[in-house]
This record gives structure tokens, sequence and C-alpha cells, in this order.
């Protein structure tokens, strides 16, 4: 049962989409998917996914893909799949100015048995805080984000309007990472319905983590299981961390301009 629960895990680290949700808005047609967070205006976030196009049509899922992100003046990256259609797409990519993500174009995601042990080193002065319950606390999170990414300085308004649609979700937690209380880094966490695991179960999924004055974290994940034998919920992190080693296929990311 408990290589099932692992097969159904992989299987959901790789078809997850992310559904509407406050402050997300997907455009889901039969020739690709769009995710669009006009409060969280950097790429990831926002992206063209699952992309199954005719190779007649793919020039002009580009330029579609291309017109939708430039209406509202967002960037966004393309996030293509092993089964991505025309096989060629990347290749159209490029030769229409989209290149692969310099520091991570490929992803993928690690999962561990309940029993893999993780060791933590002792970090005197390490607290964790719930970034979602203080505007102060999501600040400094949000600003460890930007550094690792080299991003710009995010805006109050939107950053504020952000985390009131993450609680308003109700599956959302943010992470900030203190020591001493100074900002050490942070990541986000989203409680997901792991509709292809046996006896469905609720999987919380990690992404994008980030360190103060260290690596950036989109290149893992991990998905730790729960006893599938007594049908417990797990806590089951599925989460970043700095460059973890890729231990499964992933999804290629081609990062592009709105213009």
């Amino acid at each position: 049962m408990a290589e099932v629960l692992q097969e159904g895990l992989v299987e959901f680290a790789n078809r997850f989409r992310q559904p509407p949700a406050p402050g997300v808005e997907v455009i889901q047609t039969s020739r690709y998917r769009v995710t669009l967070q006009p409060d969280y205006p950097i790429p990831g976030p926002n992206s063209a996914s699952w992309v199954r196009a005719p190779a007649s049509e793919a020039d002009d899922v580009i330029r579609e893909v291309r017109k939708i992100f430039g209406s509202r003046d967002l960037p966004f990256m393309w996030i293509l799949d092993p089964d991505t259609e025309p096989v060629d797409f990347p290749d159209l990519l490029a030769a229409h100015g989209s290149l692969p993500e310099p520091h991570s174009p490929e992803v993928a995601v690690m999962v561990l048995g309940i029993g893999s042990p993780i060791e933590a080193p002792s970090i005197p002065g390490l607290m964790l805080h719930d970034a979602l319950a203080d505007a102060e606390l999501f600040a400094q999170a949000d600003a460890v984000n930007a550094e690792a990414f080299h991003d710009s300085a995010r805006d109050a308004g939107p950053r504020e309007r952000r985390r009131r649609d993450m609680l308003a979700a109700g599956n959302r937690l943010v992470l900030l990472a203190t020591i001493a209380g100074e900002p050490a880094g942070s990541a986000g966490l989203t409680l997901c319905r792991a509709r292809e695991v046996p006896r469905p179960r609720r999987v919380p999924g990690v992404g994008g983590g980030a360190l103060a004055n260290g690596p950036r974290g989109r290149s893992g994940g991990a998905v730790r299981l729960g006893r599938a034998d007594v049908g417990a919920d797990p806590a089951a992190p599925w989460f970043s961390e700095g460059r973890l080693a890729q231990v499964l296929p992933g999804r290629r990311s081609e990062l592009a301009s709105a213009n």
C-alpha cells in the first residue's frame, strides 16, 4: 500500500493544476492553461502551462498567451511538462525569444517515505513565525523572497491584498524564519487535495522557499508520506529547499516576457 501511495503522490506532484482561488485567476482552454496573480507580478505565480496544441497552431498559442499577459502588464513563465504538444514547442518558444530559465530550467520533486531521516541542525536563536497572521511578518517574508530571487521591492497595497487572499483561501501558510530576530528565510505551504492517492487525503505542498543571502528555492521539492495502513491524515510537507538533487524527471520551465 505504501508503494501505491508513493506512486500516487509522484503523479500528483507532476500533474497538479492550480485551481482558481482568491487572487488567482485561471484561464483554461483546449490548448493551454493560464494562471494569473496580478498582486504577485512575477514569473511563476503567473504562468502558461499544459500546452496541448496542433503544430500548425503553436505560433498562435504563443501570440495569444503573450497577449493575455501583455494586456495585464504581467511577466510570466512557460511551464512545459513532458507531454507538451507539439514536441518541438521549446524550439518554437526560442524562435519567439523565450529561452529556458537560466538558474533551474528543469524542476523535479523528491518523494520521501515517512520513515526517511531528515536531519536538521540545531540553530541557536532560530524561530518560525506564521507570516500570514501579521502584515509586518508577511512583509518581512516577502522581502526575503524578493532578495533571494533578485526582485524589486513589492508595493504594500498588492502585498496586503495577497496576504488577505491567502487567508481567505483557507489552505495557505507562509512561514518566516528568523535568527536572533533577523529574517533568515521563508517558505509557503498550500494544502491540496491529492485525488490520485488511494483514499483521497489532503497533502500539503510547499513551493519556492528562499534564504536571506542564500540560494533561492525553486529547483526541488519533497513529499512526505503518511501511514496509509492506518488511514491517517499525514502532516506531509512538499518543500523546496535551496537546490535539491533532481530525483524524478521534472517539468521544464521557460521564462518569457509579457512584451
